[in-house]
């Protein structure tokens, strides 16, 4: 059993309530054309298709063999780095990326993100849980992002629920605490100071993830 077993009916409430909000925010045309930052084709299909081109980049480009299932919707999926995009300033009328800066390495590596997608996007929408969050949403266990990266690799195996559930390999701890770092809201407004940052909220209480909005 994975751990997005487990996430996935929440995943599908919160996914349809994300993409309500979005599309008020940033008034999406048919014309335009999204870029999906690290994203996949399954954020958008749950709901009509409303502008001409969506595009999903990531590092590696993948099959998606349900596209068949969806006629209605274009949806491209294509290869490049979301720290350094092939692409002229302004060149997507709107870019989005859904929990993926949290994944891209450290600090720095965080900070190139955020240039790039506020240099290639006029309007922007980037989505990502809350450092300040009780409950680590990799690991699905508490506090446990707000140790040390060495206390968090001996433990991470054994004593977390994506340990347990997924039973990963040395490697793959490694992968997740080197390539995982979520962000407080200064560090968000540090990166997008151009852009509004939203705070969703757990039980009405703790963050628990922000959102860069660029109208």
């Amino acid at each position: 059993m994975r751990i997005s077993d487990l996430y996935a009916p929440i995943f599908k409430v919160w996914r349809a309530k994300r993409l309500e909000q979005y599309r008020e925010a940033l008034r999406p045309s048919p014309e335009d054309r999204v870029l999906d930052v690290g994203g996949y084709p399954h954020t958008w299909t749950s709901t009509p298709q409303d502008v001409a081109l969506i595009e999903c980049l990531n590092l590696r480009v993948y099959p998606w063999p349900e596209e068949k299932d969806f006629p209605d919707h274009r949806i491209k999926i294509i290869e490049g780095d979301g720290c350094a995009m092939p692409y002229a300033d302004n060149s997507y009328p709107i870019v989005f990326s859904n929990s993926v800066i949290e994944h891209v390495g450290d600090f720095e590596a965080q900070r190139r993100f955020a240039q790039e997608v506020r240099r290639v996007g006029v309007k922007l929408w980037i989505q990502t849980p809350a450092y300040e969050c009780p409950i680590e949403p990799h690991y699905l266990t508490p506090f446990v992002h707000w140790f040390p990266k060495g206390f968090r690799r001996r433990i991470a195996r054994w004593f977390t629920l994506w340990g347990l559930l997924e039973k990963p390999s040395k490697a793959e701890v490694d992968e997740m605490v080197d390539y995982t770092r979520l962000l407080t809201k200064r560090e968000m407004k540090e990166l997008f100071p151009d852009c509004e940052i939203r705070t969703e909220r757990l039980l009405w209480i703790f963050p628990k993830s922000y959102i860069a909005v660029r109208r």
